[in-house]
C-alpha cells in the first residue's frame, strides 16, 4: 500500500470538472457535485482511532464544506473540496496514520476482531486477499464502483448487502465465494480453504479485467464461468435469509464488553458535533471506531459505567443511538443551503414528514428526499420526493430521476404533507404496511390524493 499523497501524485490526474456519476469518488478521482468535489475513503480494515476520526473532521472543515457523511455501505464521503485542497486532504490524512488502500473497497464485517461470535476474522482475510491480489484489485479495467465484501460471520454480518463478489466464512475454516447478490440470491462459486477462495477471487477479477470497464458481475453468464469454476453446479447456498438488524445502540458481546453504535442523522454530521463527541469519547475511554453499514458507526472501548453517559452525548450532538428511529427510513441529501443544484431544504421536510405522517414510518418504508433529479443520497426508494424549479416530483418505487407518479407546486408541499397523512391513514388496510399500502394505490391513488382540494 501507497500513501494516499502518493497514490495521487503518480496517478493519471483525471478532469474532475467532468466526473461523471457512477464512478467512485477516491482521492484520486473526486466527484463534481452540487457543494464542490466528494471524496469517498474507505480506511484499511473500516477502523480508526478516535483521534484519527477527530483528524478527519478537522481537515473536512480546513479542505470542505464541513460536512461528512457516512453511507449506506459503510463509507466515509467528505464534500465541499476544491480542486486545490485535494492533495492537502491527502497529505493531511497520510499525516494523521490513516491507511487508505489502493484499488477496489472491500467492505468488511464491522466487528472483526472484536465479536466473538465471528467465524473468522474478515480483516486478515482482507489483507490476504490485498496482498496476493493487489495488482488485479488496482486495475484501471475494473468497473469503477465494483463491490467486494468480506463477511467473518457474527452478530451483524453482511447478509442484506448486495455485491458484486461475495466471500463469506463458513464454518470448518471455509470461505464461500459467490458473485452478483445478498447472502441469499448470490450464485455460489466456489467453496474451500482461505487459500482456495483467494484464488477463486483471483480468477474472477481476471475474467472481469478482460471484459473491461462497464462489465459488473451480473453481467458474466454461467457458461463463461462454468470452465472455471466446476463446483459452480454443485454447490448450494445455506445461508439464511438476510435479516437486518439494526446496529444502533448498545450491543453486549459475549465475552461480556459491550460497543456503542451510532448513526448519523440521514448519514450526515458537522464536523464541529463530530468533534465534540469524539474529544468526549476519548475521555471516556473509547479507542477506535468501526465504520458500520446503515450510514453509523461502532465505538469501541467505553466502559460499562460510561455508556449512559456516551449515549447522551450523542443525541445530544445530533446522532441516533436508538434503533429503529424514524429517522433510519429516511435516505436525504444535503439539501438546499449545502448544495446549488437542490431546490428544497430536505432535513426541513424530513422533520415535517416524521412530526405529521407519523404512520408512514412503520418500519417497512424507505423514503428517499432528493433536493434535484440526480439521487446523490440513495438508488431505489419505495418512495421519493424530487425537487425541481417547478415544485416538487413524486416518485414511487423508482429513481430520483424516474418520471414522477406526481407532481405539486413548490408552494404546495404543506398541502401535500397533510393529504399524504389522510391517504396512509384512510386507505392503509389491515395488517398492511406503508410500504404495501402504496404500492397497491400505485400512482393514480397517489396522484388523486395529491390533487384533492
Amino acid at each position: 500500500m501507497r500513501s494516499v499523497t502518493g497514490k495521487i501524485l503518480e496517478a493519471e490526474r483525471p478532469d474532475i470538472t467532468s466526473m461523471q456519476r457512477g464512478a467512485c469518488p477516491a482521492l484520486a478521482a473526486p466527484m463534481q457535485t452540487g457543494d464542490g468535489l466528494l471524496v469517498r475513503l474507505r480506511p484499511a480494515g473500516g477502523a480508526l482511532t478516535i483521534s484519527q476520526f477527530r483528524a478527519l473532521a478537522s481537515e473536512a472543515v480546513r479542505h470542505g464544506n464541513g460536512i461528512l457523511e457516512i453511507t449506506a455501505r459503510g463509507n466515509l464521503q467528505i464534500r465541499g473540496l476544491r480542486a486545490g485542497s485535494v492533495e492537502a486532504l491527502a497529505a493531511d490524512i497520510d499525516a494523521a496514520g490513516i491507511t487508505v488502500p489502493d484499488g477496489v473497497a472491500i467492505e468488511i464485517s464491522p466487528l472483526h476482531g472484536v465479536d466473538a461470535d465471528e467465524i473468522a476474522d474478515a480483516a486478515e482475510m482482507e489483507a490476504a486477499l490485498r496482498n496476493r491480489l493487489s495488482a488485479f484489485l488496482s486495475c484501471p479495467r475494473l468497473a469503477p464502483k465494483l463491490s467486494i465484501l468480506i463477511d467473518g460471520g457474527g452478530q451483524f454480518s453482511l447478509s442484506t448487502l448486495v455485491a458484486d463478489i461475495r466471500i463469506v466464512a463458513q464454518h470448518a475454516g471455509q470461505w464461500l465465494v459467490s458473485i452478483a447478490g445478498d447472502g441469499q440470491d448470490a450464485t455460489p462459486l466456489a467453496l474451500g480453504s482461505a487459500d482456495a477462495a483467494i484464488n477463486a477471487v483471483g480468477d474472477l477479477l481476471q475474467i472481469l479485467i478482460a471484459h473491461g470497464r462497464q462489465t459488473r458481475a451480473r453481467d458474466i453468464d454461467t457458461a463463461t464461468l462454468r470452465p472455471q469454476f466446476p463446483q459452480i453446479d454443485s454447490i448450494r447456498s445455506t445461508c439464511p435469509a438476510p435479516q437486518k438488524s439494526s446496529f444502533v445502540g448498545v450491543t453486549r458481546l459475549r465475552d461480556g464488553s459491550a460497543v456503542l453504535g451510532v448513526r448519523l442523522r440521514f448519514g450526515q454530521a458537522k464536523a464541529a458535533d463530530l468533534i465534540s463527541f469524539l474529544t468526549s469519547t476519548e475521555s471516556a475511554g473509547g479507542t477506535e471506531i468501526r465504520l458500520a453499514p446503515d450510514r453509523g458507526f461502532f465505538l469501541i472501548g467505553i466502559g460499562e459505567t460510561e455508556m449512559p453517559a456516551m449515549q447522551q452525548a450523542a443525541i445530544d450532538h445530533g446522532f441516533s443511538v436508538m434503533a429503529h428511529e424514524p429517522a433510519e427510513q429516511i435516505a436525504a441529501c444535503v439539501g438546499a443551503g449545502a448544495c446549488v443544484s437542490a431546490f428544497y431544504d430536505t432535513r426541513a421536510l424530513a422533520g415535517q414528514l416524521i412530526d405529521r405522517v407519523p404512520d408512514l414510518f412503520d418500519g417497512s418504508l424507505k423514503l428517499h428526499l432528493s433536493g434535484c433529479a440526480k439521487g446523490c443520497a440513495h438508488r431505489r426508494a419505495d418512495l421519493a420526493i424530487v425537487g425541481s424549479a417547478e415544485g416538487y416530483g413524486f416518485v414511487l418505487d423508482g429513481l430520483a430521476a424516474d418520471r414522477p407518479a406526481a407532481r405539486i407546486a413548490g408552494g404546495r408541499i404543506d398541502f401535500a404533507i397533510e393529504r399524504l397523512a389522510r391517504l396512509i391513514e384512510a386507505k392503509k388496510g389491515a395488517g398492511e404496511s406503508s410500504a404495501e399500502s402504496l404500492k397497491r394505490l400505485g400512482a393514480i391513488g397517489l396522484t388523486e390524493a395529491l390533487q384533492q382540494e
